[in-house]
């Protein structure tokens, strides 16, 4: 196998894989890249055994074949190259010589028959997405997230369905960790098509390599086959296994019911809650949200560092509430809301919070409060 490729080809995908590579499986042959020829260039193949990618590249090919070779120490050898134009070749053993006239490298690699297989899924109805609106939809489910160790499969993944209504269509993704949920759509005119699937679990995990790969202007397709979300681009496609299991009903959750909508600057807000922050700890999270007569205080007690408190002018009228939040939820979703102005949506101690952007109400969170 012999064939040369330039750096500026391949040098931003393999930093993108690294994430994938880097992940710890049950077989060390995950850290490699399976670099493959074809009569058009070669295909790079990399998977953590639940989350695949592919993806085909340009290259001059003079003799066919496949090496597996060290991810990170490849991307890293291609990075720092002198020049654009590197040479592949592969000699015996399974040992890689890259370089050109100058600059040589010998590296050990593996046997490709021994890299794992990746689905290769026919029949696919794929649907066409905006490429950064799915990436802001992710990136907004995956500051959720659960215990490294838990197994429960709605904690470590994200809820997927498409609902079709009279009107439009949507495509909805929901994320949860048991104390807070969000959601968030993207809607449909009515005569676009889209796939009748049922709910499915896509792990967190895997979402969080799609970001990566997903740039801000474009399209991008979506499908679900034999339990695999696929992504594909031009030229790049990604296959997720799903997560086995049920997520919860959450449609009575986000449900809007009578309540205090409290309209508030988001980074006045924002700003107030980082500086109550301060103060947590592991142990001591909470922070105390007192509403009553126009005004927000907050105050935060922990007897290992000391106390803060603060108040800001909202418009609040009726029988003062008291309630304890972990302001960190709050910081991540006000982080990812556009909106100058948001919604908090407030009933008493005891019932879910809901907030929202102010003209966006395409994305909700809902935080439970703590026990004071």
């Amino acid at each position: 196998m012999k064939f040369k490729i330039k750096k500026q080809d391949i040098v931003d995908i393999l930093s993108r894989v690294q994430g994938l590579t880097g992940r710890k499986s049950n077989l060390a042959i995950t850290a490699n890249i399976l670099i493959s020829t074809t009569d058009y260039g070669i295909t790079m193949v990399v998977t953590d055994l639940e989350t695949g990618f592919e993806g085909q590249y340009p290259a001059k090919v003079e003799s066919h074949g496949s090496i597996v070779i060290n991810s990170r120490k490849f991307y890293e050898i291609v990075r720092e190259f002198p020049s654009d134009e590197i040479q592949i070749n592969e000699i015996e053993n399974h040992w890689i010589k890259i370089g050109n006239k100058t600059v040589e490298y010998n590296i050990v690699g593996m046997n490709s028959e021994d890299f794992p297989e990746t689905p290769h899924i026919d029949d696919v109805e794929f649907f066409s997405i905006d490429s950064g609106v799915f990436k802001n939809m992710i990136e907004k489910m995956i500051i959720i997230t659960g215990a490294s160790d838990e197994k429960r499969a709605h904690i470590t993944g994200i809820y997927f369905e498409i609902i079709h209504k009279d009107d439009q269509n949507i495509v909805r993704m929901v994320s949860t960790d048991g104390n807070r949920l969000s959601k968030i759509d993207q809607v449909y005119e009515k005569d676009v098509k889209l796939p009748r699937e049922q709910g499915i679990i896509i792990p967190k995990k895997g979402m969080n390599e799609v970001v990566k790969f997903l740039d801000p202007v474009g399209i991008v397709q979506l499908g679900i086959k034999n339990n695999n979300f696929i992504i594909k681009k031009d030229t790049e496609t990604i296959i997720i296994r799903l997560l086995e299991g049920d997520f919860p009903e959450y449609a009575d959750i986000i449900k809007k019911r009578a309540s205090h909508a409290l309209h508030i600057n988001r980074n006045m807000f924002l700003m107030m809650l980082k500086r109550m922050s301060i103060l947590s700890s592991e142990n001591y999270k909470g922070v105390i949200f007192n509403f009553s007569d126009d005004k927000l205080f907050i105050r935060t007690t922990n007897p290992d560092i000391g106390e803060s408190k603060e108040d800001m002018d909202i418009d609040f009228k009726g029988d003062p509430i008291e309630v304890a939040f972990n302001p960190k939820y709050f910081i991540d979703t006000l982080s990812v809301i556009d909106s100058e102005k948001v919604i908090i949506n407030i009933i008493d101690e005891e019932k879910p919070c809901l907030m929202e952007g102010e003209n966006d109400d395409t994305y909700i969170t809902v935080n439970m409060p703590m026990r004071i």
